[in-house]
């Protein structure tokens, strides 16, 4: 029981130990490519994603200076979901609304249904877990027709 605790306890800590401390570069900025704020688009939507002042590497390659692209549909902007602030501590999760380009990907084609929709582009690194400060883009609102 004593080693089972004490492991549990390691492991914990080694996990906080590297949430959301992945240093992102300053200046650097993330955004939407080809889609605007307001746009209204007939489907599928294709999405080409940006990013400047750092590089592209898939999930689980420990590169400093890159990071991979997460979408985030439909949900509250990045720090306003259900953990708030402490969001940038921990990885992304893996749900209809975050989508994960963990292969390095830096397009993608939505098959959305038609009204509204929202978009959020979030830099993770290596482990899923935003980087600091975290890598954000604006919220922008899009129409499907």
């Amino acid at each position: 029981m004593k080693r089972t605790v004490i492991a549990a306890a390691l492991v914990c800590a080694s996990v906080s130990a590297w949430a959301g401390e992945t240093p992102s570069e300053p200046g650097a900025k993330v955004y939407f490519v080809n889609i605007e704020d307001g746009a209204v688009l007939s489907g599928p939507v294709k999405v080409n994603f940006g990013l400047s002042g750092m590089g592209v590497a898939p999930a689980g390659i420990d590169k400093p200076k890159t990071g991979h692209h997460h979408l985030f549909l439909n949900r509250a902007p990045f720090g306003e979901g259900e953990d708030g602030a402490d969001e940038a501590l921990y990885s992304i999760p893996a749900d209809e609304n975050h989508i994960h380009y963990g292969g390095g990907q830096t397009e993608t084609t939505l098959d959305l249904p038609p009204g509204q929709h929202t978009l959020q582009l979030v830099l993770g690194d290596q482990n899923h877990i935003p980087h600091d400060p975290p890598v954000t883009s604006s919220v922008i609102s899009i129409t499907v027709e």
